[in-house]
């Protein structure tokens, strides 16, 4: 069984036993957290699509890691103007390990 839920201004597919990273979320390493915004349910052919929530649908996931992603480098440059800029960038997430989906 599978689900695509959303977190964080996203979407994603998620079955049981998988490991997402997502935007980063509030919650200690080691605690289980339940996300009840799941847009699509399926089992094999069988496809349960909300409008725009499915009902009384959850996914248990529990809090593997929190971190950040490698950097990202941003350059700004203006060719013989001598205008150069230089920033970096490390975006915050959670690693979830996911649980149960129930439906």
């Amino acid at each position: 069984m599978y689900a695509v839920i959303k977190t964080g201004g996203k979407q994603y597919k998620v079955a049981a036993g998988g490991k997402i990273k997502v935007e980063q979320i509030a919650a200690d390493v080691g605690q289980e957290i339940t996300i009840d915004q799941v847009l699509a349910v399926g089992s094999g052919a069988d496809l349960k699509v909300g409008s725009p929530l499915v009902a009384g649908a959850s996914v248990k996931a529990t809090v593997v890691a929190q971190g950040k992603h490698d950097k990202v480098d941003i350059f700004k440059m203006r060719r013989r103007k001598h205008y150069r800029k230089s920033q970096g960038h490390r975006q915050t997430f959670t690693e979830l390990q996911i649980g149960a989906v129930t439906a």
